[in-house]
């Protein structure tokens, strides 16, 4: 089934501790906070559009475009990143007026995601993580390039000639959809318009310099008490099903869900799958809230 491409909604800035967030506010319902992946010319409508609009049937949606990304604040980063995004999504809760809220992320936003539930329980009721690298390690042999691959990818669709779609579509065959004849032409010329931004460009020609000090997440993974689903891609091209499910061990409420014919961006591949998986689960009751929340 072709997945439904939808004109992206008008959003607003808002500003968080003195820093412009781009957020778009779809529905009505328990707050939910959608935060996208790290790869070239990726926003949260980019990565959650075919899928927002189901989770909006009985939810407040937050898509949020990450610092550096979409039409967010392009600033540096200095200091422990991880450290310092969980910090800005904690301002940004407070200007939207949120105190506690679910979070469904890809990649780069489920590794925010998950250093802020340890570093601030009380804003997080649970997670949903899908393709994310928090730790530096493996069970079973060491991560592929030295869990490089993205930077390397990024680099390379930046490098050489510059970017092109023809590039991004590749980088989007090669390495984030199982089946790269579902692609939609909609999505790669939405990712590759967003990645010659004049900005974004400028901080992919520093490569990682601008983003802040790298953080291995193995100690924070055990202070997470909220419950945690990681939903992963059978073929993710990044990380095999061994990885997450070694997470999910590092949790107290950790699980791990496998989709088939999936690799790296399920809720773009298979969206009405990925919500009613990911939708059961949010769904739960409260009985691992933090006390006092």
């Amino acid at each position: 089934m072709p997945v439904d491409i939808r004109p992206e909604p008008r959003g607003r800035i808002v500003d968080a501790g003195g820093l412009g967030y781009h957020v778009i506010e779809l529905g009505e319902g328990p707050p939910t906070f959608f935060l996208h992946g790290g790869g070239p010319g990726c926003t949260a409508w980019s990565d959650f559009g075919p899928v927002a609009p189901l989770f909006a049937q009985d939810r407040t949606c937050y898509l949020v475009d990450l610092l550096q990304y979409g039409k967010s604040e392009k600033c540096t980063i200095t200091g422990p990143m991880w450290d310092f995004h969980a910090r800005t999504i904690c301002d940004l809760m407070d200007a939207l007026g949120v105190d506690r809220a679910d979070f469904v992320c890809n990649s780069w936003g489920g590794t925010i995601a998950l250093n802020l539930a340890a570093n601030h329980p009380e804003r997080t009721r649970s997670l949903v993580v899908t393709g994310s690298m928090p730790v530096f390690h493996g069970p079973l042999a060491p991560l592929p390039e030295g869990g490089r691959r993205g930077r390397k990818a990024r680099d390379a669709y930046f490098g050489g000639d510059g970017p092109s779609w023809e590039k991004m579509r590749q980088l989007m065959a090669d390495l984030e959809w199982y089946d790269p004849d579902e692609i939609p032409d909609a999505t790669v010329t939405m990712r590759y318009e967003q990645s010659i931004d004049a900005d974004e460009m400028e901080l992919a020609a520093r490569s990682d310099s601008p983003r802040g000090e790298w953080q291995d997440l193995s100690e924070a993974l055990g202070r997470i008490q909220c419950p945690v689903l990681f939903a992963w891609g059978m073929y993710d091209d990044f990380l095999t099903p061994d990885y997450p499910l070694m997470l999910a061990r590092m949790i107290e409420h950790g699980q791990l869900y496998v989709m088939d014919k999936a690799s790296h961006h399920l809720q773009e591949e298979r969206p009405q799958h990925y919500y009613s998986i990911v939708s059961g689960f949010l769904d739960q009751d409260d009985r691992f809230a933090p006390e006092g929340s």
